[in-house]
């Protein structure tokens, strides 16, 4: 019998393209993917993949067996469903951590569908940073899930009876003031903002290192004209001119309403660029950047409900496209 576990890395590998890029997204190994292909590979009987030092091109029949797995795996996904409303007669309750951006976007998303309200769920809510949310989840804590995110591989530590779910990512956007005259969605060159003045994180902290290091990469050192890591504040000094910043797009979902022009994210829409007041949003090619967001589970909290739940999640950040860049 096939295991659904490699079905499901098998998809991410022909999405991405890559063991690395389905590695990175799945919170496992390259390693990892590679021994689940080739397991794959053996219990098919048949070649997947055509690999190479940095792609893995799918075969016709890997094509194949993916599309049956799509189908085979909706499938499980309905029957815990099912399992789960049949179990729901009383309501079960769901100890939560989660970061605020994802709070403020997402929970009252999902908390409106349909799935939702027969799910069978008490849902208790804590919201923090993902450190905060990491602890309550060790021996003893008081949850029993974390949604926590992740700049590259810094800063986070957890124990290892907690389980990892990529549950999807947050990609940063190049925000400029509306009032420095650049027209929203246009292509700038790392070089056209390096003299330019810029809002950071504070130094030391695990996403300044990450940033500082992207941006030096690509030859571009801010001036800089503020430190600051509350990106609601940030996208209001952005708003008021004093520099450039780079910002998650979630946290841009999520900012309160009337920070928004109309139709804009505030309003339950996209983080297009030119979509609110006095901020414009850019592609700078070079600059590609996201928080990964991931599920921690300690391995005896585990339950059809809990994955049913991550599921939906999952479905209410894809179909808002926190996942996918604008063209």
């Amino acid at each position: 019998m096939l295991n659904p576990v490699h079905l499901k890395t098998l998809l991410e590998v022909i999405r991405v393209g890559s063991f690395a890029g389905a590695a990175a997204r799945l919170g496992y190994t390259p390693s990892a993917v590679s021994q689940q292909m080739s397991a794959l590979e053996r219990e098919t009987g048949t070649r997947l993949f055509v690999r190479t030092a940095r792609t893995a091109v799918a075969t016709e029949a890997a094509e194949v067996i993916a599309r049956h797995a799509a189908k085979v795996l909706t499938d499980m996904d309905a029957l815990m469903a099912a399992a789960a409303r049949a179990d729901a007669a009383e309501a079960h309750e769901l100890r939560l951590g989660i970061f605020p951006s994802l709070a403020t976007f997402a929970l009252p998303r999902l908390l409106g569908t349909p799935e939702w309200k027969g799910l069978g769920i008490d849902l208790r809510t804590f919201v923090a940073e993902p450190a905060q949310t990491i602890h309550g989840l060790r021996g003893g804590g008081e949850l029993d899930v974390a949604l926590i995110y992740q700049v590259g591989q810094s800063g986070l530590a957890w124990p290892a009876t907690i389980n990892r779910q990529w549950v999807g990512d947050d990609d940063f956007r190049v925000v400029l003031p509306a009032s420095w005259g650049i027209r929203s969605g246009a292509e700038v060159s790392p070089e056209q903002l390096s003299g330019m003045p810029w809002i950071m994180h504070h130094p030391g902290t695990p996403d300044a290192v990450v940033i500082e290091r992207l941006l030096a990469g690509c030859s571009l050192h801010p001036r800089i004209s503020a430190y600051c890591d509350d990106f609601n504040a940030s996208l209001a000094m952005v708003r008021a001119g004093v520099g450039a910043a780079l910002v998650p797009e979630l946290a841009m979902l999520a900012e309160p309403e009337g920070a928004a022009a109309d139709g804009g994210p505030a309003a339950g829409g996209r983080a297009e660029a030119g979509a609110r007041d006095g901020v414009v949003v850019i592609e700078v090619p070079e600059i590609r950047l996201a928080r990964n967001i991931f599920a921690l589970v300690p391995t005896d909290r585990e339950n059809a409900r809990v994955r049913v739940f991550l599921d939906l999640l999952s479905r209410v950040l894809k179909s808002a496209s926190i996942t996918r860049r604008s063209a």
